[in-house]
C-alpha cells in the first residue's frame, strides 16, 4: 500500500492522519508498516483524504487521480 507516501507528499504527520481517523497513532503506524490489514473503511476515508482513488492505496492502479 501506499498510505506512507501518500501521507509524506501531503506533508502529513502520522498523528494528523490518525486524528483524521479517529483512531490511535500506533495503531495508523502499523497500517503503515503492513502489520495490521487496512480496514476498508479505512482506505476509503483515506481515498477522500488524499483525494485519490481506493484503487491507487490498493496498488491496483499507478492513476493518483480518482476516476471521473
Amino acid at each position: 500500500m501506499r498510505i506512507r507516501n501518500l501521507r509524506e507528499d501531503h506533508d502529513l504527520t502520522q498523528q494528523a492522519v490518525s486524528d483524521y481517523l479517529f483512531c490511535d497513532q500506533s495503531l495508523y503506524s502499523k497500517y503503515e508498516r503492513g502489520l495490521r490489514p487496512v480496514p476498508v473503511e479505512i482506505v476509503m476515508k483515506l481515498a477522500l483524504l488524499y483525494h485519490t482513488s481506493t484503487d491507487y492505496i490498493l496498488g491496483l492502479t499507478d492513476q493518483k487521480e480518482p476516476y471521473g
